[in-house]
This record gives structure tokens, sequence and C-alpha cells, in this order.
């Protein structure tokens, strides 16, 4: 029964264990409550101990059954040589003997890349992974690090064929600039403190003039032959504080609440369409060095589900795969795909349609009826649950295995019916988001071509416009330029595919709006417990976890409901 570990020690700390063709996989910040869960002090590393221990269980392995262990590489240095075996035994103290004995290291961009391609049922495609920082790359290309990597990927090998670093020249010292860093970098004068950067930008860029600042922007950012990306310092490093001069103002993080906020969606907008032109250009060069029909994209910079869109369509491959978990807990998956297949030679898991690799999550039979709640038995669960949604309830939804990656794919979601704005408004207001925040739509996969111009993804990772004979149906889950991020919802999904069929017998409509189940700035809730909690926190009108079913008291109970609201 062939085992390999892969395992990320970094931010997003994460563990993933590939065992007889099964995975488990697990993010740390689920056990400690700290979102993106990292190392107490940047530049060090942490073990994801409790995410380990329990992918081991889950399997029922002990550490000296497992083959084979991988990580992937992350520590910067200038020097080749001794630096890798340095780290390589730096995460080795950190793990159980038989564990740490056997770990190897890979490179950062091709832990990403592999968390895709493994996963994708692709023969031949080509890799791009873009973020703000990978693996150092020692002698092989100079000093420096992993920042726009591509790759000509097939089942027997991976080759890495184009290695970018976004450069400038602003004086004697070479400057390798990221395009992660660029957009996190605006993001940080665009959006006040709060809100999360990345995400916040990409949704207000929907309301802005992308005309108004897009000159400036481009002269920020150039591109040259051969997917060639500069970058004007300080624009594509870590830098907060350099102002920015726009219409006489200068933008910085510490002063963007006080930028109007038309502005900073005009800024907004210009940022996401530089942005997407300079992933597109890569991903073209991309095309015409490898000949692949299909792109697969990972790294922090896949999350941003607009461009993915933009690459969907314009990049020139047939088709695009982002990695089920683009971010950086996603190299522990990769790293243990790498030694299932490349290592050990062992066949390609199935496609996915779902991410729900992590642990159930318990029974909430022991868990006291919070006050303000009663439980209400019922025959038929996700009947009971869509007859709520129906009548415009919002519920908390814990069904079976936690879902891997950043977002909540029906394991462990809070839902909606998204035909009404003030659903919208409502959601918003209780997970303490900014208004202009959009919230995606979970929908059965055969109806997608009904609702949406063009093909959703399993994993929530890209957008699509919503066609405009359905919008004022979809009310609660259309964004302000008319897309939506699309969950295709596949006949065998074991969280979601019930519900939605008896959501759609009741209204006529196959979608629900779906998101996250979890406070503002917290990880998604793990256990049965931490959804009472949560879920009575935020106030939700019904907590669906397990086979148990919790009202709110100001809610009558659905046994009685027999309404259908189209």
């Amino acid at each position: 029964m062939p085992a390999v570990l892969g395992l990320n020690f970094h931010h997003d700390t994460s563990a993933a264990l590939v065992v007889d063709g099964r995975l488990h996989a697990a993010e740390e910040e689920r056990w400690s409550g700290i979102k993106h869960h990292h190392p107490v002090r940047k530049g060090t590393l942490a073990a994801p101990a409790r995410a380990l221990r329990w992918c081991l269980e889950a399997a029922g392995l002990a550490p000296g059954e497992v083959d084979a262990v991988w990580a992937a590489s992350m520590r910067p240095s200038p020097a080749a040589g001794g630096w890798l075996a340095e780290e390589r035994d730096e995460l080795a103290a950190l793990l159980p003997a038989p564990l740490g004995e056997r770990l190897r290291l890979l490179s950062h961009h091709t832990a990403h890349v592999l968390s895709g391609y493994l996963l994708s049922g692709h023969e031949h495609a080509a890799g791009l992974v873009i973020d703000a920082g990978g693996s150092s790359l020692g002698s092989d290309f100079g000093p420096g690090r992993e920042r726009v990597t591509g790759y000509d990927l097939r089942p027997d090998r991976v080759d890495r064929v184009h290695q970018a670093m976004p450069t400038i020249l602003p004086g004697p010292r070479r400057i390798h600039s990221s395009l992660g860093h660029f957009y996190r970098n605006l993001a940080q004068r665009v959006i006040p403190p709060g809100d999360e950067p990345e995400g916040s930008m990409m949704a207000l860029a929907a309301y802005g003039d992308r005309q108004r600042y897009g000159a400036r922007l481009r002269e920020l950012v150039r591109l040259g032959d051969d997917g060639d990306v500069r970058i004007a310092h300080p624009w594509g490093s870590a830098d907060r504080d350099t102002p920015l001069l726009l219409d006489g103002r200068a933008w910085t993080a510490r002063n963007a609440s006080d930028q109007p906020e038309h502005k900073r969606a005009d800024l907004a907008a210009a940022v996401q369409e530089v942005f997407a032109e300079s992933v597109v250009h890569v991903a073209r060069h991309l095309r015409r060095l490898t000949g692949a029909p299909a792109l697969v994209f990972s790294g922090g910079c896949a999350l941003n589900s607009h461009l993915n869109g933009c690459l969907a369509l314009d990049s020139g491959f047939d088709t695009l795969f982002v990695a089920p978990a683009p971010h950086d807990a996603g190299t522990a998956l990769g790293a243990a795909l790498y030694g299932w297949r490349y290592q050990l030679g062992q066949e390609l898991l199935p496609v996915p349609v779902d991410a729900d690799w992590g642990p159930e999550a318990g029974s909430p039979a022991a868990i006291p009826v919070p006050k303000g709640y009663r439980a209400v038995p019922v025959g038929e669960l996700s009947f009971a649950v869509a007859g709520l949604l129906a009548d415009h309830r919002i519920v908390g939804w814990v069904r079976g295995r936690l879902e891997f990656g950043p977002r909540a794919l029906g394991h462990r979601s809070i839902l909606a019916h998204p035909g009404r704005a003030a659903t919208r408004d409502r959601l918003n207001a209780i997970k303490q988001r900014a208004v202009y925040r959009p919230f995606a739509p979970a929908v059965l996969a055969e109806h997608v071509p009904e609702w949406f111009m063009s093909e959703g993804d399993p994993f929530m990772n890209r957008v699509a416009h919503v066609r405009r004979c359905r919008a004022d149906r979809l009310a609660a889950v259309t964004h302000h330029d008319g897309t939506a991020r699309v969950q295709s919802v596949a006949p065998d999904h074991a969280g979601l595919r019930e519900l939605l069929e008896a959501f759609h017998e009741r209204t006529g409509i196959p979608l629900l709006l779906n998101t996250s189940f979890n406070r503002k700035g917290a990880p998604i809730v793990r256990t049965a417990g931490d959804a009472v909690a949560a879920g009575t926190e935020l106030g939700l009108d019904a907590l669906a976890v397990g086979d148990t079913l919790l009202l709110a008291d100001h809610v009558p109970d659905p046994r009685g409901t027999a309404s259908r609201s189209r």
C-alpha cells in the first residue's frame, strides 16, 4: 500500500497524504484558528503538526509506514550548494524521526504546478506559476527567486521552459520584482485596513473606470518579447510606503482610508486590467513555446478569479485548469503527488470534482442546543433545507469531509437563495465584509450553460458572465460587472448535489449562493462544534450539521412550508 506525504512548512501550513490511490489533505489553520497559519516569526518554519497527525490517523498509518516525504523548498538564499541541504535538515528536525529521515525537497513552483497538472487529466499541458516568490534559483538562473515560471508538462517528465524574474535597473543593484507583489502592493493602497486586500480590490475593480489610471499603470508595467515583464521599482516589491502619485494625490497603504471610494475603484480597475494583460502575455508565450492544448495555472495569483476568466478566453489555449488549491497550502498536495507519480511510479489519481479531502465534522449530538435555537426533527434534511432556502432563509451547511483549499465547496458553507440583492447585503453585514464584495453561485453542472456564458469550475476558481435573460433572478450572486464566480457541481458531488436538486425542484433555479462558513478573519469551520458556535454568533437562520437541523426561534418549522418560490 504505497504512501507518500507532502508538506508545506511556510504560510498556509498544510499536509497531504496519498495512500493506496486515496487522498487526505488538510490545512493547519483549521486546527489553530489562525487564518493562513504561518510561522510565528518571518523567516522561521513551522510544521503542520495537527494536519499531519490527522492525515496519518485517517489513513491508519504510523510514521514509519510512509514510503516517501516531500516538501517545497522556500528558504531564500543567494548561494548555490549547501543551502538546500541546510533547509532540508532544518525541516527534518520538525518531524518525527522516520518522516524526517525520508524528507526530500522540490522547488516551490514545481510543487505548485503539479498540484494542478497531476489532477487535471491532461496528457500534455503548459504549466504557469505566478506568485510573490518561490524557491531560490541558485546557480541555474543566477541570484533571485522563482517569480514567473513556465513548464512543459507530460506524464513522464516535467520541463521548466520559462523562468522570468520581472526586472528593472534602478541603480547599481538589480531588483527582481514580482507580479504577485505588484498586485498586493497596489491593493494595500486601494483597500483600507480590515479587509483582505487582494480579494477586495478584485471586487472593487468592477465599479471603476479602468481608463482613468490605465495609462499611468502601463508606465509601471512594460511587456516585452518572449513573455518578458518589467515592473518599475518599487511597485513590484513589498514596499507599502513609497507614495504613488496620481491626480495630485499620494497613495500609500497608510492613507488608503482617506482616498475617495470612486477613485479607489478606478485604480483597482486599472490594476486588475494591467495585471490580467501581463499574465495573458506570459501565457501566450507559453502556448508558442510548448504547443500544448491545455494550460494549468497555479500559485497565489491563480486565486484571482477574474484573471482566470481572462486566461480562459484570451490565452490561446483550448482548456484552462486552475489548481484546486492554488495558494501555498496546495504545495503540500503537489509535493505528495510528485512523489506518488514520479518517485514511486504510481498511476495518476482520477480527476476530482470536489476537494473533500479533510476530516469529518463529527456528530453534533453531544453539543447543547444553543440559546435562541431549537432542534427540529426532519425526515429528509435536503428537502427541509431546500424549503428554508426557498423562503430566503440563510443556512449554515456542514456535510461530509472538510474541503481542502480556500473555497467552501458545499461541505462547510453558508447557503442562501440567489434571487435577492437584499440577501447579498445581509450576508455581507453578517460576515462583516465590504458592501461591494460579491458572492458565488454553486450550480448543477448540467445547467451551467443555461445561466452563464461560459463554463464554471468545480473549485470556484474563475468567473463567467451571467446570461442577461437570467440576471434578474440571480441578483444576490451577480456582480456589478455582470459576472459570477461559478462553482459547477457534478452529479457525484457528495456535499451539495442532493440539496441543489431539491432546491431546483422547488424553485426552478438550479443554483444557490455559496460562501464560506467562517467568522471574519477566521478560517472555515472544521467540526460540528465549530459550526454551531460560529453559526449562532453570526445569527444564521438555521444550521444543518450532519443530519441535525437547528432553527433560530424566529424561523417557522419547515415541515409546514410548502411554498414554491419562483
